[in-house]
């Protein structure tokens, strides 16, 4: 399908980066259930906005611990901190300084997989902390999207892409992105007409594991694709989030286990529009209920469960603000702040998270207890 304009142009006008130092803290206090002494103490969010030293849109983050993370975005943009975010550090891809690198996925402080969009859709691979580059995989066919990579482990990875002749792209690779493999046509699940992905954040699509994957799409339908035997088949359910025009749909989906999950979305061109934008499941995706209110303040692009929390904290972004929700979903409460996020990731320990957005927007969020 031809791309809406959220994957297809993302440049924006410099209006300034946001203050290197803007420090928001939030004391959650309420909907915390009376458990443990330890799961009932209450979590501290902060964000601490960062120098990102860019004007870029970026649209990829990938947090590994407190103090390593990547980003990228348009014009060629990827950066990365081993301090923090007290600094970071710009590289250019050779030949790729124009390419829209809106998904990022890294390992290690030297290591990390990036993908570019379209014209053609590219992915790049880094084993010595971005100081080189090669490219693992490359395709100029008519129509070529990609919207979202997602690795399960350092070796096994899906990558997702909009509809090419009725069936939606998937590739796959087995060690750690440095070759790609085209999934048969024939077990590419079928696109509804008009139906696609949205490159917006990244996280679209989910992978568990090999066998395990998850992606979200939008349009005329909005539906959530499911397969737990490695793409050989594939469930689909409907997803109640806003559906029914292009920039309509489900941008971002995560679980925090086989049953739990949450969907945030909506409608790009209303970003302050809080209808049908959020939805949880409690079957593995099976079924999905929108809350009937205290839904996330706006539209969002980005959800994600902060690894090892208790109780279970997630947080969602998106371009007018953002918001977490101690209840798997079910509420929402807004987090003061600043706004223009696209995209946001945690370490895998839970450390610490960072959210990129607009301008070269960068903030560090530590969950507190």
């Amino acid at each position: 399908m031809t791309p809406s304009p959220i994957r297809t142009s993302k440049r924006f006008i410099p209006a300034g980066l946001a203050p290197a130092t803007m420090i928001l803290a939030l004391a959650v206090a309420a909907h915390v259930p009376a458990q443990t002494e330890k799961s009932s103490r209450a979590p501290i969010l902060a964000w601490d906005v960062q120098t990102s030293g860019t004007m870029a849109g970026l649209r990829g983050v990938s947090a590994v611990d407190a103090e390593t993370a990547w980003a990228s975005g348009s014009v060629g943009t990827v950066l990365r901190t081993i301090d923090g975010g007290r600094t970071w550090t710009a590289f250019k891809v050779p030949g790729a300084e124009t390419v829209d690198f809106r998904d990022i996925e890294a390992f290690d402080a030297r290591t990390a997989v990036i993908m570019g969009i379209a014209s053609p859709a590219r992915i790049f691979r880094t084993e010595d902390g971005g100081a080189t580059w090669t490219e693992a995989y490359r395709n100029d066919a008519a129509g070529m999207f990609l919207d979202a990579i997602g690795f399960s482990g350092p070796a096994d990875g899906w990558a997702v892409g909009d509809p090419l002749g009725g069936r939606i792209f998937l590739l796959t690779t087995s060690d750690g992105g440095r070759t790609w493999a085209e999934v048969p046509v024939e077990r590419r699940p079928a696109a509804a007409e008009g139906e696609g992905l949205f490159a917006a954040s990244g996280t679209c699509l989910e992978a568990k594991s090999s066998s395990e994957v998850r992606f979200a799409t939008g349009g005329p339908v909005s539906r959530i694709f499911h397969t737990a035997d490695g793409g050989r088949t594939w469930a689909v359910a409907d997803s109640p989030l806003l559906h029914g025009q292009p920039s309509y749909g489900t941008y971002s989906i995560a679980f925090r286990d086989a049953r739990t999950g949450i969907a945030v979305g909506g409608d790009y061109r209303n970003e302050p529009a809080a209808e049908s934008n959020a939805a949880f499941t409690t079957d593995g995706g099976r079924t999905w209920t929108v809350p009937a209110e205290r839904r996330p303040a706006g539209f969002r692009e980005g959800v994600v469960f902060v690894p090892g929390s208790r109780p279970a904290l997630a947080l969602a972004v998106g371009p007018s603000g953002s918001d977490f929700s101690l209840d798997d979903g079910r509420t929402w409460t807004p987090i003061p702040g600043p706004a223009g996020f696209h995209a946001l990731s945690f370490a895998r320990d839970g450390s610490a998270g960072w959210a990129v957005g607009k301008n070269g927007l960068i903030a560090r969020i530590h969950p507190g207890r």
